[in-house]
């Protein structure tokens, strides 16, 4: 007969995580999750509890859920599961064998009012400034770029697409609330363009291809010197990239006055707008139409290349990590997943930077 599993042995398991390198452990040691409780609590709004019932889960508890199911790239009813499976999830979360954890149905409400009361930017920015405190200010400069994030494809006929395209709700949805809830009316399509891969006889495409996306698109700016997330927004995936410089994605807390951008970036709104904002443009050049590009042209992209692809780094982890996807329905839903591996992104790589100085 098997014996019961006792404190000392799930404290040996315990040990063997640690010496194994659980990540969640060295989160638990860098990260202080208390910081986030005052914006927490205030998005959630709670009741003071005189009205009986049981009392909601802790909303700190409840927030390192949504940074595990982040990182793992999990499903509400898989991050159930796993809580009650894994002991280094437990040990996260502070939760014995004994007690009870939130189910699947808990946490998709915790993150709907979360969601709801549009709290993810000041989670975010809240972080922000543990990281500020921590030495790691915004400096030598910023660098943007955009990826895209794919969603649940939509079947909808075209008039149903021109419908959402304008802005309305397509005839006969507003009836079917069911119908009306599942239908992601913000999410678009817009074509994805790869570099055309050699054939297998040996030539090469003319062009490359262009590939349909549906979907939603992550603009964000780091800073050059610590590859930190310091502005974010999310669109839909037609959205144009250059046009979002000017919506609030520059950082003017920078301690240098570059910025780095690919050619999408690229117009005289853009460079106008940087002059009058004190920030000086390293946005790539654009190929002159039908002539082949000045060599000086050519030097100089190249130079801007080494500095701005450390951006596209950042997509890379994200997309390798937490294979950023969005479920939900709806711009605002959208917005809350990129937001959360924003932050989740920026907690790992300060981990990464608080070793790098400890090794130093």
């Amino acid at each position: 007969m098997m014996k019961q599993p006792g404190f000392f042995d799930v404290e040996e398991r315990f040990a063997r995580l640690s010496g194994l390198g659980d990540q969640l452990e060295a989160f638990s040691r860098t990260v202080d999750f208390e910081v986030f409780r005052p914006e927490l609590e205030k998005a959630l709004a709670y009741s003071d509890g005189s009205k009986g019932g049981r009392p909601p889960f802790d909303p700190v508890l409840m927030f390192k859920i949504l940074v595990i199911q982040t990182l793992n790239n999990l499903s509400d009813e898989r991050t159930e599961y796993l809580i009650n499976d894994r002991l280094s999830f437990m040990r996260f979360l502070g939760l014995g064998l004994s007690n009870r954890v939130p189910d699947a149905k808990t946490l998709w409400l915790f993150r709907e009012r979360l969601t709801q009361a549009g709290a993810i930017e000041r989670l975010f920015d809240r972080f922000d400034t543990t990281l500020r405190n921590a030495g790691y200010l915004p400096m030598s400069g910023q660098i943007l770029d955009a990826t895209l994030v794919a969603a649940p494809k939509q079947r909808n006929t075209n008039a149903e697409k021109a419908d959402l395209r304008a802005g309305r709700i397509p005839e006969g949805w507003e009836d079917k609330s069911a119908k009306l809830s599942h239908k992601d009316r913000h999410a678009r399509w817009t074509l994805k363009s790869t570099k055309a891969k050699r054939q297998e006889d040996g030539t090469m495409p003319s062009m490359d291809l262009a590939i349909p996306f549906f979907g939603y698109k992550s603009h964000i700016s780091i800073d050059r010197k610590f590859q930190l997330i310091r502005k974010w927004k999310t669109t839909d995936a037609a959205a144009s990239d250059g046009a979002r410089l000017r919506e609030g994605l520059l950082d003017k807390a920078n301690t240098a006055s570059g910025v780095w951008a690919d050619t999408a970036y690229r117009s005289k709104a853009n460079e106008d707008f940087m002059e009058k904002q004190g920030f000086v443009s390293k946005v790539h050049r654009k190929k002159p139409h039908l002539k082949p590009m000045p060599r000086h042209i050519q030097r100089s992209n190249a130079g801007k290349l080494v500095i701005r692809s450390r951006v596209e780094h950042v997509f890379a982890d994200q997309k390798s990590q937490t294979g950023l996807f969005v479920r939900t329905v709806g711009i605002t839903r959208a917005t809350m997943r990129i937001g959360l591996a924003n932050i989740v992104y920026n907690m790992r790589r300060f981990l990464f930077l608080e070793r790098l100085n400890a090794s130093a």
